[in-house]
């Protein structure tokens, strides 16, 4: 079973080499309201994104983030944000209360709600011919961050999103993913039936790593665990809690 829009979800892959060409007027209020047509629990809609296209902003932000390049190439720069504000100021302006929004029920909706309006927004750029790739190293200076976008209290920058024109000179390839009877489970979940999937996926993608000149030692499983081994693996998102109650998220 197939169609276009499967068509280009099976084709999706990151890109990180943009051409300088501004977006066509209007893409990025196109973008957005595809985002907002995304599932949202209980209508709170509990995100916001801040769109970022001056050269000095994409500047700091790329430095707070593994200072990676293209957040600096790219003409638009998206930063999608777990946005509890503005339930906390409709509340107080109705003198109301707001109890529940201290905890972390709340702050998860509100991730969650961020990550549907971004894939969303993610679909509709690829379908206009845009390339993107997400940046989670926001989170490894939320508080920074926070700054450098004037975020008020109870907001987080959960990922950022780089949009724009491919560059074509760049090749990319659509980096394979786990066999489906990996991730896919009927009726109940099932650990150890997945090592066979696990073993062939080894192989897959240490014959990416080499086909793409990816200085990556080992196979998946073991570049998987040196991402998790320590807490220092994390790139300083081991202190995320304490960041987020400096910006004002009680995580009850």
């Amino acid at each position: 079973m197939g169609n276009d829009c499967i068509s280009s979800l099976l084709s999706h892959h990151s890109i990180r080499a943009y051409l300088p060409d501004t977006l066509p007027p209007g893409t990025l209020e196109t973008l957005v309201a595809a985002a907002q047509s995304a599932s949202t629990s209980s209508n709170l809609q509990t995100w916001s994104v801040v769109a970022v296209e001056d050269a000095n902003r994409k500047q700091k932000l790329s430095q707070l983030a593994s200072n990676q390049a293209h957040i600096r190439s790219c003409p638009l720069f998206l930063v999608w944000l777990a946005d509890l504000a503005r339930l906390t100021h409709i509340a107080e302006s109705r003198g109301l209360p707001h109890e529940g929004l201290d905890y972390l029920e709340m702050f998860l909706m509100a991730a969650i709600d961020a990550a549907l309006a971004a894939q969303n927004a993610v679909v509709a750029a690829e379908s206009l011919g845009l390339g993107t790739v997400y940046i989670g190293a926001l989170r490894n200076h939320p508080e920074s961050v926070a700054e450098v976008l004037d975020l008020p209290p109870h907001v987080f920058a959960v990922f950022g999103l780089c949009v724009g024109y491919a560059d074509s000179t760049v090749e990319t390839a659509i980096k394979p993913r786990l066999p489906q009877r990996a991730v896919l489970h009927r009726e109940t979940y099932k650990l150890t039936e997945q090592d066979e999937s696990i073993t062939f996926y080894n192989q897959v993608m240490k014959a990416f790593y080499n086909s793409q000149q990816m200085n990556v030692p080992g196979d998946w499983t073991e570049h998987s665990a040196k991402r998790v081994a320590f807490a220092e693996s994390l790139s300083g998102r081991d202190r995320l809690r304490e960041a987020l109650k400096n910006l004002g998220f009680e995580l009850r």
